[in-house]
């Protein structure tokens, strides 16, 4: 099993930035009201207190978290509710601790942790009147557990049903399958006479899989990650069909930081909330052509 040691970043990385939330008139601010500040978590994995240079890292350099460090707060005592990733997402969101659910690292096609319906940061916020957001892996369950997901259709129940408004995902993780990515809870650039299975018990025999053609991977595969491959990594599973919609791992931080970007400029005259996971660091790693040393 992977195991995903989660972080949440320094200033808090929880950072709170007053860009253009509440407009007030000139009489409404010599009253006592209150602007909403925009609200942006960055969460990653694998990722140790002395990986950046606030915290005093010194075989890499981390210059945009260390400058946010450096006008905010940096947390010196704090710790993830959990050491693995699905369990501490779970605490985040919900502000419950992950064993009273039985929560663990979820390993396959598996239904919502999260309960619909259940009090959650996002649904507190957009209650609040924020515009909420989810951005990158998402490793929390997607669908309703009765029946397999159907990845050729919208997926619910998902983060819409727990109080986010958009949500741009990784459905799990990089180095399980499905390798596509969703929005809105539908794949993006999904080709309807080329439908998506998924499995985790049995072989789909279509594509090839890293235990047979390992003349095919850009990386070893071990005995967990050894089975679909699907951009010259083998992943955790197997997939078939949605080859239009097959992400390129190397893309990843460009395509994750684009929807940032597009969610902030698009809500930027109102108050938001963007929980932004990143993907990297955590496997498989592999690197864009840009930052290749030759």
């Amino acid at each position: 099993m992977t195991h995903c040691n989660s972080l949440l970043l320094g200033v808090s990385l929880l950072t709170v930035a007053g860009l253009n939330s509440c407009q007030t008139s000139k009489n409404q601010e010599k009253t006592s009201s209150k602007e909403k500040p925009n609200i942006v978590i960055i969460y990653a994995d694998d990722l140790g207190y002395g990986d950046i240079g606030c915290y005093g890292a010194t075989g890499v350099k981390t210059p945009n978290l260390d400058k946010l460090a450096s006008t905010g707060v940096v947390f010196t005592d704090a710790h993830c509710s959990a050491a693995t990733c699905t369990p501490s997402r779970y605490s985040l969101l919900t502000g419950e601790h992950a064993f009273r659910v039985n929560a663990k690292v979820l390993d396959r096609d598996e239904k919502l942790l999260i309960k619909p319906g259940k009090s959650t940061l996002p649904g507190m916020l957009k209650k609040a009147g924020y515009r909420t957001a989810v951005v990158g892996k998402w490793h929390l369950g997607l669908g309703s557990g009765d029946k397999a997901t159907n990845w050729n259709s919208e997926v619910k129940p998902g983060p819409q049903e727990i109080g986010f408004d958009y949500s741009f995902l990784i459905p799990a993780t990089g180095d399980r399958v499905p390798c596509v990515f969703l929005e809105n809870q539908k794949v993006v650039n999904l080709n309807c006479d080329d439908p998506i299975t998924v499995s985790y018990n049995k072989p789909l025999e279509i594509l090839p899989t890293g235990y047979n053609n390992p003349e095919l991977l850009k990386m070893p595969a071990d005995g967990q990650h050894n089975k679909t491959i699907i951009n010259g990594v083998s992943r955790i599973g197997y997939m078939s069909g949605g080859k239009d919609a097959h992400w390129k791992d190397e893309d990843f931080p460009f395509v994750l930081n684009a929807k940032t970007e597009t969610f902030i400029e698009a809500n930027k005259e109102t108050p938001f909330f963007l929980y932004y996971a990143f993907h990297d660091i955590h496997v498989p790693r592999v690197i864009h052509h840009n930052f290749i040393c030759t």
